[in-house]
């Protein structure tokens, strides 16, 4: 049994290698014997056993050494010595290569800095008065150098996701399914705690497979599940899996028609999902006005509002969200269409007002008991109960439209 480190055996059943005449004698000129006890860790030193020394062959000086070997050994340092001057050599011309390619460099960074840069590699001219990301200048996170462009190419891609109404052309479906749809997703999307994005993709994305696909009134439960199913894997950090997704379809579909569903709903779209949503385009144009929380919820309790009515599938995100952002600063009081706005967005107020009174008319027609999931999340004190203020009166919107 090994010792425990630090302590000495109690008792011991190693047997004593001392000679007899030495069996008595305690103290410093006991001899001890050189193989360890039984159990014992065995010792050894950290590089070579320096008590070995009868093992080691001392070199006789008087020996003559042999001139082959002698000579051998001259000749090894010799070309040790070429090599080592080559690899100088070698060195040398690879500075000089070095320094003749800085000096083309140089020549080339001096002809460019002189030539003028293409116009579309250039950053967008923005005046200092419209500067609205100038406050996050230090921070990489924001982009700021490449937001308008960012948001300038979001607002070009909507050219190509433009619907039409295309409820007229499916024979088993009609708008009000449509908007029993949505109101569900909406519920989908409180219930999972996804972000707004996901549930705007996901309305977007059903209203472009019911453009081109034609749908049974049982099977639009799980086109929309299955969108937002795609819209979480785009948006979402931890994603819902498929169970879930099924599980929230009180187990009407099997896992295969979900996931036949997804493929059938990405080849209609050409696996190009990226589509523009205006609630992107709603915290983007709030920065231009310095709008506060209260004010954008207001905002997107109106845009939200409008993924019921089918009137507004043909509608541009840009549009619909800057609409919607008009309302709701004359709610709060807050002024109208400023020239920030119109800079960043691209819309004046003449362009505005069509969208704007449609989205009054909504506002004052009577809610569906029906439909009343939105209206219920956006009266919650989270949403700064957005949903219980009056709408604002057509006159006073009609004074900043004109």
């Amino acid at each position: 049994m090994p010792f425990s480190r630090g302590k000495k055996p109690t008792t011991s059943k190693i047997p004593k290698l001392h000679p007899k005449g030495l069996e008595n004698q305690d103290g410093p000129q006991t001899k001890r014997s050189s193989s360890s006890p039984q159990g014992a860790p065995k010792k050894r030193t950290a590089f070579v056993d320096i008590t070995n020394a009868h093992k080691i062959e001392l070199s006789n000086p008087i020996k003559k050494k042999d001139p082959v070997k002698k000579l051998q050994k001259k000749v090894s340092v010799l070309s040790k010595n070429d090599v080592n001057l080559k690899s100088v050599v070698n060195s040398e011309e690879k500075l000089e290569e070095l320094k003749t390619v800085e000096s083309v460099i140089e020549k080339l960074e001096e002809s460019s800095s002189k030539a003028p840069i293409p116009p579309h590699l250039l950053p967008p001219e923005i005046p200092p008065e419209f500067g609205i990301d100038s406050e996050h200048l230090s921070d990489s996170v924001h982009a700021v150098e490449y937001a308008k462009d960012i948001f300038d190419y979001l607002k070009s891609r909507e050219e190509k996701f433009v619907l039409h109404d295309y409820m007229a052309d499916q024979q088993n479906l009609n708008s009000n399914m449509r908007a029993i749809l949505v109101d569900w997703l909406v519920e989908v999307q409180e219930n999972f705690e996804l972000n707004h994005e996901t549930l705007y993709l996901a309305v977007k994305m059903t209203d472009h497979y019911l453009a081109v696909s034609q749908a049974r009134r049982e099977s639009l439960q799980l086109i929309g599940s299955t969108a937002m199913l795609i819209a979480s894997k785009f948006e979402e950090r931890a994603p819902p899996c498929v169970d879930d997704f099924l599980y929230i379809c009180d187990d009407a579909y099997k896992r295969s028609q979900l996931i036949a569903m997804e493929i059938s709903i990405l080849q209609a779209l050409n696996f190009d999902i990226n589509i523009p949503v205006p609630y992107r385009f709603l915290r983007r144009y709030a920065k231009c006005v310095n709008a506060g929380m209260d004010t954008l919820t207001l905002a997107r309790f109106i845009c939200e509002l409008s993924l019921l009515e089918m009137d507004f599938v043909p509608m541009r995100a840009s549009l619909l969200a800057s609409a919607c952002l008009l309302i709701a600063l004359v709610t709060k009081d807050l002024g109208g269409w400023t020239q920030c706005l119109q800079f960043h967005s691209g819309y004046s107020v003449e362009d505005l007002a069509p969208v704007v009174r449609k989205l009054h008319d909504m506002l004052i027609g009577p809610p569906d008991s029906k439909l009343a999931v939105i209206r219920s999340k956006y009266a919650h004190k989270v949403f700064f109960e957005v949903a219980l203020i009056p709408t604002v009166s057509l006159e006073a919107l009609e004074g900043f439209l004109k």
